[in-house]
């Protein structure tokens, strides 16, 4: 049975988390591509803030496929069996498992390298890292295009926020994820998260963002 549309569960929160991982990646790729070039110089400082950033984010899309596959996907499929095939999609997030240890090796030796001598190992996360966004790039185009409208018409939003916060509880910190979030919402989008969540985590990401704007520019300056 479908949702009615008072009923349709708001999606913003998982399209805004996609996202960042997007962004973040095609970001990350294109810094570690100009300091093999020699475009841009990398200290130990900035190694080490590269590697904290990585990190964290890997953490994160690991966090975010599993929860997908334990949390989310046994939902869906109470309320929509037989309307969608998750299991390409589960597919994908185990192929992912190990691109993502190839990007955490690759950052290691970035920061293990001597300073002055990191073109050779940014040469190769550069490589890791656009594997890894291409594939979420395909991964989220298929699951926006064909996932997010069965969701929509299926699974009520009671459900759908219980998910979200299920989620939210182990995932990888208001820190890092609120400023991220804040930067890739449009106005009128992060207007509704304020509308829905209250002021507390536009309040919180106000008072992260000279912390996060800072690791930010040693990042990706």
């Amino acid at each position: 049975m479908s949702t009615t549309s008072t009923d349709a569960p708001d999606l913003l929160g998982i399209t805004l988390a996609h996202r960042m991982m997007r962004t973040d990646l095609h970001r990350l790729t294109d810094v570690a591509e100009r300091i093999a070039s020699g475009a841009c110089g990398c200290t130990d400082r900035r190694a080490a803030a590269i590697a904290a950033w990585i990190g964290t984010l890997c953490d994160e899309i690991h966090h975010h496929h599993t929860s997908e596959d334990e949390i989310a996907w046994p939902v869906i499929t109470r309320y929509a069996s037989g309307c969608v095939d998750l299991a390409v999609l589960t597919d994908d997030h185990h192929a992912l498992d190990p691109l993502l240890d190839e990007v955490r090796s690759a950052v290691q030796r970035l920061t293990s390298a001597r300073t002055g001598a990191r073109g050779p190992a940014a040469g190769e996360l550069a490589a890791r890292l656009a594997r890894v966004r291409d594939e979420i790039d395909e991964h989220l185009d298929a699951e926006e295009s064909g996932l997010f409208p069965v969701i929509e018409r299926y699974v009520p939003a009671a459900e759908w926020k219980r998910i979200e916060e299920e989620v939210r509880r182990n995932g990888p910190g208001a820190q890092f994820v609120l400023p991220r979030m804040a930067d890739v919402a449009s106005p009128a989008e992060w207007a509704h998260m304020r509308a829905v969540a209250g002021p507390v985590p536009a309040v919180l990401a106000r008072l992260m963002r000279p912390g996060h704007r800072h690791r930010e520019r040693l990042v990706f300056a």
